[in-house]
């Protein structure tokens, strides 16, 4: 009797351990949750006070695993990732438009939802830095931020359905 009851008290002991885990994780989300969104709103109003932006989309690009290669957990622009990068920021010259970017990081579901989101936003920053950095497209003109793993275009159950999540879409706005 006296065996079950520790053992009882043990297994309460990891249980309140676990839910104090779990506890913690979903604080950590919700707070860079907010953070993102933050950053999302203040892009977007930076953008609409200085003029930049109507709010109307004019077309989406997207830079993904099937034409480039972002590999499981990097951010890194690879040469195949900076050719599709030159292919849009050449059209984006020609049209001389002023336009804004609303760069956008998503990943597969492969580690925690904190991490995905700092990933996701890592890729959409090292597209960001790569337009300005080789195009002199001003900072003012694009923003980026993550959606981690949360809009997935195919189901992440096999590696290559991960493989298409591995993305940047930008989005240009008018």
């Amino acid at each position: 009797m006296e065996g079950s009851i520790s053992d009882l008290q043990k297994s309460v002991a990891e249980v309140k351990e676990e839910v104090g885990t779990a506890k913690s994780d979903v604080k950590e989300l919700k707070e860079a949750v907010a953070e993102q969104k933050n950053l999302i709103s203040e892009a977007i109003a930076r953008a609409q006070e200085a003029g930049k932006a109507k709010g109307k989309l004019l077309y989406e690009a997207v830079i993904s695993e099937e034409a480039v290669s972002f590999g499981s957990h990097q951010s890194k622009i690879s040469e195949d990732a900076k050719a599709a990068i030159d292919n849009f920021a050449d059209m984006l010259i020609k049209e001389n438009k002023n336009v804004y970017l609303e760069i956008q990081g998503h990943t597969d579901s492969i580690g925690s939802a904190k991490y995905n989101l700092k990933l996701g936003q890592d890729r959409a920053e090292a597209v960001r830095r790569y337009l300005h950095e080789k195009y002199d497209i001003p900072l003012h003109r694009m923003s980026a931020f993550s959606y981690g793993e949360t809009k997935p275009v195919a189901p992440n159950d096999a590696e290559t359905n991960r493989a298409k999540n591995r993305r940047v879409a930008i989005m240009v706005m008018e």
